[in-house]
């Protein structure tokens, strides 16, 4: 089966581990919230003050986070996207914030994240100018590396406009060497991919935590089920760079905002999983839906994304409307795999009733599996290999099941 070439390639690339960055951080997929997909540039404070990038989105943004249960289900970095900065550096050539929307400045904001036991995450990008024509850091490695640590910054988000492939080559390890070299740990999240046709992924798996390539995620099933289609296309080829510390990043989950139905939101989370995905979310979480919520605070999805085998999943399968995909976890018993399976209803229509046996994809231990629903929390049971069962897939839904080695 694919899966198991993909297995074998991760065991290949582990064998090379000394090949990786290894800063420490990010041992299991980073998860969070950043800015970006729903707030985009949004610099009107004056008429629309509640959804300006400001301090004050970013501080009830952190409250509810330390609040509402995403921090202790694992959610711990708050990120600012594009726009936060003065369209000029200042008199010394470091960053500044716009002071009209961050007049307590960006360490009392950091601060402040920290005392409700959060990280905070900054965003720049490797050219003259961000994507919205801010002060790019191009020019300013070393200063920009110093004044984010000295600001008490936990993750970094670099982008990539207005600059060649050929600057980001050079330019994304040393931006990543001048980080290192602060002495403050810093995630170092980085778009380098995103931006070449070529991407050299041996340095790439060097130098950053996690790493974009693919294009921006919208608000809208269509653009998620674009992502899914293009990791499985490509899936031999990234599935194996991911592990402890480094991570493919198919971005935001876009999870209770206005583009994606209750069962296309289960779908993006169940597929993050398999996928060993950052689990970073984009949404409103001062008016978001209980349903979604309870999406994003699925404890028993993330526990999958967050495995500490680190092994990315893949699409085992795919016949007609029905793909089944697949990852490697915890507990490893007598060397074989537990699995966690996401079976995916690409149709549109009615929902699909679908036949399968766990032989079939792969699981074959003599002493069975026992298998959990984890959207639907009922009681497990134990399945052989052999026995066969049926489930109903929804529309754009998913079925996500864990099976558990008996040991």
């Amino acid at each position: 089966m694919k899966l198991l070439v993909v297995v074998a390639a991760v065991a290949a690339l582990w064998a090379g581990a000394a090949m990786a960055l290894d800063n420490g951080l990010a041992l299991t997929p980073p998860m969070g919230w950043l800015a970006w997909e729903r707030f985009r540039c949004n610099t009107d404070c004056e008429n629309d003050p509640y959804n300006c990038i400001s301090q004050n989105l970013m501080m009830q943004m952190a409250e509810l986070m330390s609040t509402d249960g995403y921090l202790s289900a694992g959610y711990d970095v708050v990120c600012l996207d594009d726009c936060w900065m003065d369209m000029e550096r200042d008199a010394d050539g470091r960053l500044q914030p716009d002071s009209s929307r961050f007049p307590s400045g960006i360490p009392a904001l950091a601060d402040f994240i920290h005392t409700l036991g959060l990280k905070f995450g900054i965003y720049e990008d490797f050219g003259n100018k961000t994507c919205a024509g801010y002060p790019g850091i191009f020019g300013h490695l070393e200063t920009d590396a110093n004044t984010f640590a000295e600001w008490g910054v936990d993750y970094v988000k670099l982008d990539g406009c207005y600059s060649t492939p050929e600057e980001m080559d050079e330019g994304y390890p040393e931006f990543g060497m001048h980080l290192n070299n602060t002495g403050r740990p810093m995630v170092y999240s980085c778009s380098w991919p995103d931006y070449e046709n070529n991407p050299n992924y041996t340095a790439i798996v060097k130098t950053c935590n996690l790493w974009r390539n693919y294009a921006d995620i919208g608000d809208s099933w269509a653009s998620v089920s674009n992502i899914i289609d293009h990791y499985a296309a490509v899936q031999d080829q990234l599935a194996p760079l991911a592990g402890p510390g480094h991570w493919n990043d198919p971005d935001m989950l876009i999870i209770g905002n206005f583009g994606l139905s209750y069962d296309q939101a289960k779908t993006q989370m169940a597929i993050w999983s398999i996928m060993a995905a950052p689990l970073i979310m984009s949404v409103d979480l001062r008016d978001i839906r209980p349903a979604f919520k309870d999406i994003l605070l699925n404890r028993r999805v993330i526990a999958v994304d967050q495995d500490p085998l680190g092994i990315q999943g893949a699409r085992i399968s795919k016949t007609n409307n029905i793909e089944v995909w697949s990852r490697p976890v915890e507990p490893v018993v007598n060397g074989s795999y537990s699995y966690a399976l996401a079976i995916l209803n690409r149709g549109e229509s009615t929902p699909t009733q679908v036949t399968l046996t766990l032989k079939d994809q792969g699981l074959t231990s003599p002493q069975g599996y026992w298998v959990e629903d984890l959207f639907e929390g009922e009681v497990g049971s134990l399945v052989m290999p052999d026995d066969s069962f049926t489930i109903s897939v929804n529309p754009s839904g998913v079925v996500m099941l864990r099976c558990w080695l008996l040991e």
